[in-house]
């Protein structure tokens, strides 16, 4: 583990954050069990990476502003850049990205991205802050990218892990274009059954489950008799479910915005699930995440 990370604990548990990216590397409990990703690299060697100012793809990696193209990546820069630590003591941390000459040339808009983590009990508190400085509105999307430990701690079979959604979803699901990663147009039975989605590999053969308009704000992950995670996300309005088969992590994503839509030649305002934030204002996305171990 990088010796580079910040730390927070009240005892209870402990998080540690790497600054670049300002991305969550680690969450155990007082008996010192991991909760997150092994970062194997045989199958992915991300933790939680944030996604800004884009989530997913975009076609031809092209984002268009004003009849200008930008070539940008997927799920955007701010997981390859390093924040600046603002805070950090006890169970607060806060980091800080600001736009810079490099990230101007690909975004060409100013803006403010702040990271709050705060451990409160068994619970992380993150905060995900947007400010936009501009004398015009900011388009943006956000997301959350974290993966956690599948199967949990706790010794019960992997298989038995589900996830339970706090209200009835739509019967259909999204998914991208294998390669392109770009959403495409038709949608697919959803294998969620009496809220429940029991999670299988094959689930992610064809790459992510995707909600994209999301009923449920909370949900809980584990299995019954072993230790769970409950999620709460108020603020986004789409939903990601991911795993590289074989791997031992699962990824639960609550998105502001998705891939661009196959096809979609647009103005990067105009995309599907884009945020226009006013002038000087500000725009925050937050997830909970209780530890209830067994």
């Amino acid at each position: 583990m990088s010796d580079d990370l910040v730390t927070i604990t009240n005892g209870e548990l402990t998080a540690r954050i790497n600054p670049f990216g300002a991305e969550l590397w680690s969450l155990t409990d007082a008996d010192g069990r991991e909760y997150m990703t092994d970062a194997d690299p045989a199958f992915w060697g991300g933790h939680a990476p944030l996604l800004f100012p884009i989530v997913g793809a975009l076609v031809d990696d092209t984002l268009r502003i004003d009849g200008q193209a930008y070539t940008m990546p997927k799920h955007g820069f701010a997981r390859r850049s390093a924040f600046a630590p603002v805070h950090a003591e006890g169970a607060e941390a806060r980091f800080r990205l600001t736009d810079s000459p490099d990230t101007r040339a690909v975004y060409p808009f100013g803006f403010v991205l702040e990271v709050a983590y705060r451990i409160v009990g068994m619970t992380l508190h993150t905060e995900v802050s947007v400010f936009n400085p501009n004398a015009e509105p900011l388009p943006f999307s956000f997301g959350f990218h974290p993966a956690f430990a599948w199967p949990l701690p706790g010794g019960a079979d992997k298989h038995a892990h589900k996830l339970v959604f706090a209200a009835d979803e739509a019967p259909v699901l999204r998914q991208v274009a294998p390669g392109t990663g770009v959403l495409l147009p038709a949608t697919v039975p959803s294998p969620v059954q009496a809220r429940e989605l029991a999670l299988h590999e094959d689930l992610f053969r064809a790459d992510a489950l995707i909600w994209e308009r999301a009923v449920s704000k909370a949900l809980t992950y584990g299995a019954e008799g072993g230790s769970q995670l409950d999620f709460s996300f108020p603020d986004t309005t789409s939903l990601g479910v991911w795993q590289v088969p074989g791997a031992r992590y699962i990824c639960i994503e609550p998105w502001q915005g998705h891939s661009d839509p196959q096809g979609f030649t647009g103005d990067f305002r105009e995309k599907p699930g884009v945020v226009l934030l006013p002038p000087r204002e500000t725009r925050s996305f937050r997830m909970d995440v209780t530890v209830k171990p067994r």
